[in-house]
């Protein structure tokens, strides 16, 4: 990232002011992931199949390729143990635009790479890798010559036991015009991607090994020279960098928002974990006893289970919340603009 040298860290001494946070939207299903873009539209996924179309005025609309009888039946599975632990049903869980403003659709529930258009067709682009199921994919990123690159968490079923197990069976693939294939792996629990600027590092999530960790990036999308580049207190899941070199992660289960500085520095943004919760997770964490239940005790108020974070808003400083067990998308003012997605360029 490039970073302003000589002048102070925006995000020092500055915290979310809780009676300042927002909310966009009502009865979403499971909005894991955030797009915003420069028109003032958001959208996120939902766990119908498909994505919410959100703006300001209080427009709300559900675009999937599914119908009522198959949402009816979706509505059956909207319990923990199936649509949280067994992941149940079809459940989009990272998006990003293709170069036709078309959906990408890393899909947890079917384990399949998607995409939709914004009129609710859908397709299926991949269901298996190298001959094998993909396992648990999780979020697909668009770089600046239109590859489309993805994670997948596991490969472990039910997913819930590699927090336990710590498999390393996380891996990131890429397609490319040559095809599709696995380009890194050997990750704890693989979630989010992103480029810095220039895309020479790919930034990876890591959320069971509670670390973000990056790669250099060649021309031809071949990755080396990996690295751990944080640390941090809890179960990392969505990041995003701001214009100073900040990068923001949303800490899920105990519903934390943080920013590593560029020296590397943890500054707590927003608190909404309960100290007891906490406490009780992390010390299943350590034993390697955690279940499905346990992680369904811990979550906040405000944004429970949080997942992601997006920045939008005409000068990029809106700041949206994306959860799993919310109903809502929580928004608020940061002091500082974030880095603009590829579909924003």
């Amino acid at each position: 990232m490039s970073i302003k040298s000589n002048t102070e860290n925006p995000l020092k001494n500055w915290q979310v002011n809780r009676e300042e946070i927002q909310f966009l939207g009502k009865d979403l299903q499971r909005p894991e992931c955030i797009l915003t873009e420069p028109n003032g539209t958001v959208w996120t996924a939902d766990a119908r199949g498909g994505v919410v179309k959100l703006n300001h005025d209080g427009l709300q609309k559900i675009i999937t390729p599914y119908s009522e009888n198959d949402l009816n039946n979706f509505e059956k599975l909207s319990n923990l143990e199936n649509r949280y632990v067994l992941a149940q049903g079809s459940l989009p869980n990272g998006l990003c635009f293709d170069k036709n403003g078309n959906f990408i659709i890393a899909n947890w529930g079917t384990d399949h790479l998607e995409t939709m258009t914004r009129d609710g067709k859908m397709t299926t682009i991949l269901t298996e890798i190298d001959g094998k199921p993909m396992g648990k994919t999780n979020f697909p990123l668009r770089d600046s010559k239109g590859r489309i690159w993805f994670t997948v968490t596991t490969r472990t079923n039910p997913w819930t036991e590699q927090l336990n197990t710590r498999a390393t069976d996380g891996y990131i693939a890429l397609i490319d015009e040559n095809g599709v294939r696995i380009v890194a792996e050997g990750f704890c629990g693989t979630n989010e991607i992103r480029f810095d600027d220039n895309e020479e590092w790919l930034y990876v999530v890591e959320s069971t090994a509670h670390k973000i960790s990056r790669l250099r990036v060649k021309p031809n999308g071949d990755l080396y020279d990996r690295e751990v580049y944080a640390n941090v207190s809890g179960f990392p899941d969505g990041f995003a960098f701001d214009t100073f070199g900040n990068l923001w992660v949303t800490l899920i289960f105990t519903d934390q928002l943080i920013a590593i500085t560029p020296e590397g520095e943890e500054l707590m943004l927003l608190d909404d974990s309960n100290a007891e919760s906490k406490k009780m997770l992390f010390e299943h964490y350590q034993n390697r006893t955690l279940t499905g239940e346990i992680l369904g005790s811990v979550q906040g108020t405000l944004c429970p289970w949080m997942a992601s974070l997006s920045f939008g808003g005409k000068d990029m400083k809106t700041v949206y919340l994306g959860s799993l067990r919310g109903t809502r998308v929580p928004f608020f003012q940061s002091p500082v603009a974030g880095q603009k997605m590829i579909h924003w360029r």
